[in-house]
Parts: C-alpha cells; structure tokens; sequence
C-alpha cells in the first residue's frame, strides 16, 4: 500500500528549492489538495513552513505545517499527503520521536497514504539513522526510524575526490564501516536522484546513478531510470 518518494536533495545546484523534482512532485500528489509539511528538521519552523508553502503553491497545493497543530498525531491521522524535508537527521527524529508523530507517520504511509521526504526525510524512511551525514546536534530517544523501506539509505552521497589531499574517510569508507558492524543494504542516493515507491514496486529515477553496498560485495551502480524493487523484499536482502 505505501506510495513513497524519497529524494536525495532539495535544491540543485543553480536551481530554486525542489525545482529539478517538480514534475515529479506533480505526477505524484496528483489529486493532493493539501499537504502536511513536517519542518522539524531546521531550527526555524515558521520560515521552513513559507518556503514550502512558496514551493507546493505553483501546482495548486495547499500546505499546512506540522508544528502549528495542536494534535500532531491527528494532524497526521487526517492528512492527504505529508512532506518531510531535509535538514538536520537527528533533530528531525528527536522531535518525531518525542511528539509521537514517528508511529503515526510510519502507521499512515505503510497503509498509503503519499508519503514525499527529501534528504533528511529521505533518510528516515529507513530502518535507522545510522547513515545519515549528520551531527548528532541532539539525542533522540533511539537511532530506530520509520522505517518504510528495509533498507538504508545515503542520502547526498558523495564520490571520492581523486584530487583532494583530505585525509579524512571517504563516504564510501564511513558506509563500509558501518557495514563493519550492520547488515543492512546501503543504497548511496547522488544528488538529483531519487526514489519512487508503489506498493511492492520502487523504481530508481532523477539524473544521477545510485551506488548499492551490500556487506561483503563490491558496491554496484545503478543508472536511472532502474526497477530496483528488489531491495523492498526483505527476503532478497539477506
């Protein structure tokens, strides 16, 4: 039943907020006459709020913003469609968590309700924060998320520089660390790519390939457009 759309970024380089998505964006709320946006993310609720009322408001949807409800579970209950954006992974979840809009969120996006998250909101629709790119600027109850997909994902992900003298790890060795100690699929998510999930299907779309690491291969890359419905099923995952 879960209709998902997960993407890696919300602004392209030398574009406005969620323009290189907005055909998507209109394809998939089809019908949405209004969306539920969770700012929790950014520090600044009421600005987060505008920018995404600004953004919904060419394709003729209303928005209305999480943090002005005064039941959050029922603002989440009775919504059409809700939009996570990015910002910081671990506030994002704490305030979630400490609401009770997580189990909420998971509850109404597994049964269908349109489900949109980019970076930040993207990485929450896995079953842990644990690859994300973010500080842990606050703690949250537990790294457990969503949720919505039995991967991980990899938000902004980033190739190596073959030119850059840092000597810091790579993202690519951060993902095989943490493949050191989990056992859960990464799908690495470039900028301009991104996620459409209906049902049992997903399909890898946008304009930047995805890179898989699955513990103990070589990573793979996949190039848009790609039916990767196969990291949905727990089954083929082990």
């Amino acid at each position: 039943m879960r209709r998902l759309l997960l993407i890696s970024n919300s602004t392209m380089h030398g574009r406005s907020y969620l323009d290189h998505v907005r055909d998507e964006l209109q394809s998939f709320l089809t019908g949405v006459g209004e969306l539920l946006f969770v700012p929790w993310a950014l520090a600044d609720h009421d600005a987060y709020a505008a920018k995404a009322i600004s953004a919904f408001a060419p394709l003729g949807i209303r928005v209305r913003s999480l943090h002005t409800a005064p039941d959050v579970p029922a603002a989440i209950q009775s919504a059409e469609a809700v939009f996570v954006g990015g910002g910081n992974t671990f506030r994002l979840l704490h305030r979630l968590q400490q609401s009770g809009a997580a189990p909420a969120l998971t509850a109404r996006a597994m049964s269908g309700m349109r489900y949109v998250g980019s970076s930040a909101g993207t990485g929450i629709a896995a079953p842990t924060i644990r690859t994300t790119n973010d500080m842990p600027i606050v703690e949250p109850q537990s790294l457990a998320s969503l949720a919505l997909v039995p991967f991980q994902i990899n938000a902004h992900y980033l190739d190596p520089d073959l030119h850059s003298t840092h000597m810091g790890e790579t993202r690519e060795e951060r993902l095989r660390q943490f493949h050191e100690e989990n056992a859960a699929p990464v799908l690495g998510l470039r900028e301009g790519g991104w996620l459409v999930v209906d049902g049992s299907r997903m399909e890898l779309r946008g304009s930047q390939p995805a890179r898989l690491f699955v513990r103990g291969h070589a990573p793979t890359e996949y190039a848009p457009p790609f039916d990767l419905s196969f990291l949905l099923s727990k089954k083929e995952l082990r």
